[in-house]
């Protein structure tokens, strides 16, 4: 079973990276380009939560659940129940460092389907693309974690 592991840090507090990470539209911000994310469900983050949407590469919908487990203040494991991999589970796991910077280690468990859909996310899924997909998210989160400062600082 292919296992990819992603490590990073803030420099932020462990609260705000929580706090990030609960925010129902942090999916969205965090899916790269050129990929679309349509939201059809997102229940707020907590224990059995379930998200339903559908990532549009190209053409091609791919049609996703996901449900919560392990949620804490340190993170959570969101599960696909149906999707287009026989298995993903993305484990987000923050740990403070010190008051005001926090490791994000992101570790995903996968596996691929046989036929077509496993053409699919053996492509999509490959480990070039999957350092890309996290190297964008660490963007992303860095950025909005310190325009949050930002804001807080100005305030």
């Amino acid at each position: 079973m292919p296992v990819f592991d992603y490590r990073f840090t803030v420099a932020a507090p462990l609260a705000a990276v929580r706090d990030f990470h609960r925010d129902t539209s942090a999916l969205k911000r965090l899916t790269p380009p050129p990929t679309i994310v349509q939201l059809h469900e997102i229940e707020p983050l907590g224990e059995g939560s379930v998200s339903r949407f559908t990532l549009w590469v190209g053409p091609l919908p791919l049609h996703w659940t996901a449900v919560h487990r392990d949620v804490s203040d340190r993170g959570f494991t969101d599960v696909q129940t149906a999707g287009p991999a026989a298995k993903w589970e993305h484990t987000h796991r923050f740990t403070p460092l010190s008051d005001e910077l926090t490791e994000i280690h992101e570790h995903v468990e996968y596996e691929h389907r046989r036929g077509a859909w496993g053409v699919v996310t053996r492509t999509l899924f490959a480990r070039p693309n999957l350092r890309l997909m996290f190297a964008y998210r660490k963007f992303v989160t860095r950025r909005a974690l310190q325009s949050r400062r930002n804001r807080s600082a100005n305030a």
